[in-house]
Parts: C-alpha cells; sequence; structure tokens
C-alpha cells in the first residue's frame, strides 16, 4: 500500500523505479519499507551503515522490503491523542 496515497500495490516485487499507479510516487522508499520506524536510529530498525537522508524518494538500500502499510497514519493518531492527553494535565 502506498504510503503516500493508500492505493494497494498489485505487482510481485518493487524495483527502484516502481511507482504507485495512483499518485506517482516511487515505492522503494524508507517509508514504504518494512524497516522504517520513525522512533528507531536513523528511522530504521535495521542495522544500516548511514543514514538515508531522504526517505520519501527511491534509494538503493540492500535492506529495502515493502511493505503494506494499511492504516500508516494511526501511529501519528495515537502519538496526537497521547501529546493531547498530555498537554492536559497542565491546564490551557
Amino acid at each position: 500500500m502506498c504510503y503516500f496515497c493508500g492505493h494497494k500495490f498489485d505487482g510481485d516485487k518493487v524495483y527502484r523505479s516502481t511507482v504507485c499507479t495512483q499518485c506517482g510516487h516511487e515505492l522503494r522508499s524508507c517509508v514504504n519499507c518494512r524497516f522504517y520506524d520513525s522512533g528507531a536510529h536513523w528511522e530504521c530498525r535495521e542495522t544500516i551503515s548511514e543514514a538515508v537522508a531522504d526517505k520519501e524518494n527511491a534509494n538503493f538500500c540492500e535492506f529495502f522490503s515493502y511493505v503494506d502499510r494499511a492504516g500508516h497514519n494511526s501511529g501519528s493518531d495515537k502519538a496526537k491523542a497521547a501529546r493531547n492527553a498530555f498537554m492536559s494535565l497542565f491546564g490551557d
């Protein structure tokens, strides 16, 4: 599932040149990888030798593994709810 528009990828393999048929974004990017984790070192759960500066565009990472991130925004919604609950402790 494309990170940007949520369109389901129905191909077999994601190559560096593979783009989403719905929005045109490159699919072989960190945000579409199963190892992507915004809370991890260099935002990757894999042991990479250097950070990938642009997480939203295609790269040559050897660890890339495409993942279907159905509901990828749920994590940010949970974080926002937690932040709001924390801030409510201090009043307006």
